[in-house]
């Protein structure tokens, strides 16, 4: 089963990817509030991931569908409409890198992210004077 989005003429098949962020940030946090293009079977919809596990589903004819998302196991979790797909993730998105890969459903997509957020600086914070 795949992921749709709902009043889409040609419901567009939807899906994650992704991958274990760093230590220092949490699974998924390099695409919190970026926008991940999702290009499967010629149809490319727009996935938000938001902060509180809310996500924002746009097909190209514009309808946008609400749902979640959540990472757990070394999945990546998209759920809209009552269903879920979920999505192997080994490493984080890479700004301008596609990643393709295959769903819990056997669907392939592919997924690019434009812009990623970056870890919290590690550096020491400096001495008071």
């Amino acid at each position: 089963m795949i992921l749709r989005v709902a009043g889409y003429v040609g419901a567009a098949a939807l899906l994650v990817s992704g991958a274990v962020a760093s230590a220092q940030m949490t699974p998924g946090a390099e695409i919190v509030g970026q926008s991940v293009q999702v290009t499967e079977g010629g149809v490319t919809n727009t996935v938000m991931l938001q902060p509180g596990g809310t996500a924002q589903i746009m097909s190209p004819g514009g309808t946008t569908v609400n749902g979640t998302w959540s990472v757990a196991n070394g999945q990546l979790c998209l759920g809209a409409n009552g269903a879920q797909e979920c999505y192997p993730y080994a490493q984080p998105f890479q700004a301008g890198q596609p990643q393709t890969v295959t769903s819990s459903c056997g669907a392939s997509a592919t997924w690019l992210a434009s812009n990623i957020n970056q870890p919290p600086s590690s550096r020491p914070a400096g001495e008071r004077g």
